[in-house]
């Protein structure tokens, strides 16, 4: 008998993540899409990854480009977080933002970023795993803390 998706959803649901919003351009479109399914997978050569529902416009974004930015979000961007989660077009117009090598927009009140190129997409179930090698990232506001995701709500780091 197969595994309940929706136990699996709970479980996984008591692991607290980061959130970012990954980025593309086709063309002259932007898209991007809240993701909090990525993961560093490699210093040598530097390559991260991110998870993307193959039903999701961003998918198919992501296969024509061949690149992304992952924005690492700081606790104050929940907002961006909650609108790039949503379906539909993704409005940029009053993002603060810049592009690096690959051109795909890097928002500038992040904590991080890294612009990647995709080297590789593997097959995950009903996802593909982009493999993206970094050509270029920085740390923006490295002092900010981080916006975290647990148990279906956003969570904020106790005072240190």
């Amino acid at each position: 008998m197969p595994f309940d998706s929706a136990m699996q959803r709970k479980i996984m649901g008591h692991f607290a993540t980061g959130v970012t919003v990954v980025t593309t351009k086709v063309g002259d479109e932007l898209f991007g899409m809240t993701a909090n399914a990525v993961t560093s997978l490699s210093l040598n050569p530097p390559l991260v990854l991110v998870c993307v529902d193959k039903r999701a416009a961003m998918h198919e974004s992501l296969k024509q480009s061949m690149c992304y930015a992952m924005n690492l979000l700081a606790e104050s961007q929940e907002a961006i977080s909650t609108r790039f989660a949503m379906k539909g077009p993704k409005d940029f117009s009053d993002l603060d933002s810049f592009t690096a090598e690959t051109g795909c927009p890097i928002f500038g009140d992040s904590v991080a970023y890294a612009d990647c190129k995709v080297v590789d997409i593997a097959a995950g179930g009903d996802h593909d795993i982009f493999i993206g090698q970094i050509v270029a990232g920085d740390l923006l506001k490295a002092t900010d803390n981080p916006l975290l995701y647990y148990t279906g709500k956003y969570r904020k780091l106790a005072a240190l």
